[in-house]
């Protein structure tokens, strides 16, 4: 396994591999986890060459956000991709990623999905993400030509995104979603579970049980989307409860009562910490 740090390198490696094999993308933000590594997993059982990105995006990060704190573990990320059969980690510095006048204007050339899409849940609190999200990816398409890239469920509107961008600007890609991968307790993997307090880390597991007793009673024929609402609030009152919604699989939108195929969502910061989890369950 090769770890890269230039796009130009890149290109040339992708250039050559693109010849004889198919290219997959697990495209991350490092500090890697189980539910990474599940998506790894797959890409390199299913195709001939993988490449995972380990990249700390600026563009889609807010003012006030944890940009400079997210965790940055690149030495066992390594490690993990290595184990795992990974081929390259592309991990670019942003000065790399991006053109020198991003940093001295804080312009680039941005990749936006519609605002319909992106004005609710996630891109409701956090402005301007989904474009960073979408710009970022789209970079990385087009440095590593892979047919495939590997997403994870966890981030459901994120997923949802993307595969719309792939669609309708014509990108070759096909989008492969992976489980979400949880702890023992039914916490959802994530970067950010390593913020947690104890004492926040008690508390986060609610999320899921909200998630989990909205479904069981839709299971036995509740079908208002609010009824389940406010069962899962019921586990966060500790939390300072950014969205519980609940969405149509097939456009995002909101549900009054579900009739086909729905998704609960989840964003919530912990009482200590305030650490921003998000989750879901399909219903």
């Amino acid at each position: 396994m090769k770890v890269i740090y230039k796009k130009s390198e890149l290109k040339e490696i992708v250039k050559e591999a693109a010849k004889t094999k198919d290219i997959a993308l697990v495209p991350t933000m490092g500090a890697l986890h189980k539910g990474h590594k599940s998506l790894i997993d797959k890409a390199v059982n299913e195709n001939d060459f993988v490449i995972v990105s380990v990249f700390v995006n600026p563009t889609q990060f807010g003012p006030n956000e944890d940009y400079d704190k997210y965790p940055r573990t690149l030495d066992n990320d390594i490690k993990l991709c290595e184990n795992s059969g990974a081929d390259i980690i592309f991990a670019p510095s942003p000065k790399e990623m991006y053109d020198e006048i991003y940093f001295e204007e804080k312009e680039t050339t941005l990749v936006c999905p519609p605002y319909k899409y992106v004005n609710k849940l996630c891109g409701k609190s956090r402005p301007g993400h989904f474009d960073g999200v979408c710009t970022v990816v789209s970079k990385l398409f087009n440095l590593t030509k892979c047919k495939r890239a590997y997403f994870g469920k966890k981030d459901a509107q994120q997923l949802f995104i993307i595969k719309k961008m792939v669609s309708e600007l014509d990108f070759d890609v096909e989008i492969v979603p992976v489980d979400i991968v949880r702890e023992d307790d039914g916490l959802a993997t994530s970067s950010r579970n390593t913020y947690l307090s104890e004492s926040d880390r008690i508390f986060a597991v609610n999320i899921h049980k909200g998630l989990e007793k909205a479904k069981e009673l839709y299971q036995k024929g509740i079908i208002e989307s609010q009824t389940l609402i406010d069962t899962a609030m019921a586990y966060l009152k500790d939390f300072d409860v950014d969205y519980v919604e609940v969405v149509s699989l097939e456009d995002f939108e909101k549900i009054g009562t579900i009739k086909n195929e729905a998704l609960m969502l989840i964003a919530a910061k912990t009482p200590d910490k305030k650490v921003r989890l998000i989750d879901n369950i399909e219903l």
